[in-house]
């Protein structure tokens, strides 16, 4: 398709790194490696990760997603999405004996260390997140004596605490560093004993994508995020934008762009959430093709070597798997 302005120059610039991280590449070959060492179906609790092509994709070979353990029958092979999930609900499988793979990603599994370490040190722990958020929930459900949950700087006036003396922070790992920065500023300086680890808990992947959606708006007159609406990490990357004064869409894939966003435009940003398949972000390139004459540029920006291992139940049966064949 065409419009009157196909004839103008579109300067498209793509933010790096975007897109997967590891622990959302982990997650999904731990449901694609289920599927084949198990057969279909598998259960996976909530969404692996938030993405519904991603999430589609891999209903379309076997993968059923619940919301409730009570979803899956017994002897059901199930699977813990990349989030976390509270002790409760680990518990309630192992009463049921499920058969659990855990995807929960290494980098949240770290922040429930943390929590429950300074809860056994007899310190009260504050979680820096979103309410509802399913990584929350899980962290919220992994810290003896559970948490006081603050969002913004104005929560931490409200918190009415056990001992000022005795507390400690985490934070959820797809924040935004700039508000959690504030916000554990808010908390230092209410109560100074209190100890945490300043932004470091927010994850190598979400600070990467931040600084690179930072630098790509600052050169370009729109910003288009790939990736979905209950996405954190995504919806951050939009602000990002959006506080750098120029017109930033959080968009789920190539059909939800609104050629109206185009008008005036010559300099196109692109990225995409650690949930975001890159497939998306190439169909996006392609539909922006169909305003104009197109030339893409990827920016330059920081290298992700990292890899997780596999869960120990996966490795196994696939060595046992190739040893007995």
């Amino acid at each position: 398709m065409t419009t009157p302005e196909s004839s103008r120059d579109l300067d498209i610039y793509l933010a790096r790194p975007r897109g997967f991280c590891a622990g959302v590449e982990r997650a999904i070959e731990i449901v694609e490696r289920a599927l084949k060492q198990y057969g279909p179906p598998v259960y996976v609790r909530h969404e692996i990760v938030h993405n519904k092509h991603v999430v589609e994709s891999l209903r379309a070979k076997g993968a059923v997603f619940v919301e409730e353990l009570h979803q899956i029958p017994d002897g059901g092979v199930t699977i813990f999405s990349a989030h976390g999930v509270a002790e409760a609900v680990e518990g309630e499988a192992k009463r049921r004996d499920l058969p659990v793979i855990d995807a929960t990603c290494p980098l949240v599994s770290k922040v429930h260390k943390e929590g429950q370490n300074h809860a056994a040190k007899g310190r009260q722990v504050i979680l820096i997140g979103h309410a509802g958020h399913p990584e929350v929930e899980g962290t919220q459900g992994r810290i003896p004596g559970g948490v006081l949950l603050v969002t913004n700087a104005d929560d931490v006036t409200r918190l009415e605490v056990r001992d000022p003396e005795r507390l400690a922070y985490v934070t959820q790992t797809t924040l935004s560093v700039d508000e959690t920065r504030d916000v554990i500023a808010a908390l230092k300086r209410r109560f100074p004993k209190i100890v945490g680890p300043d932004v470091k808990d927010i994850c190598y992947a979400t600070q990467n994508r931040q600084q690179a959606a930072r630098d790509l708006a600052a050169q370009v007159d729109l910003l288009l995020v790939v990736g979905a609406k209950n996405s954190s990490n995504s919806n951050r990357l939009r602000e990002i934008g959006t506080e750098t004064g120029i017109p930033s869409y959080l968009i789920a894939d190539a059909g939800a762009l609104d050629s109206a966003w185009l008008e005036g435009v010559r300099t196109v940003g692109i990225t995409a959430g650690a949930s975001a398949p890159e497939e998306l972000v190439q169909a996006l390139i392609r539909r922006l093709g169909d305003f104009g004459r197109t030339r893409v540029h990827e920016l330059d920006g920081a290298a992700e070597n990292i890899v997780f291992k596999l869960p120990a139940a996966l490795t196994e049966n696939a060595a046992r798997a190739a040893h007995n064949a």
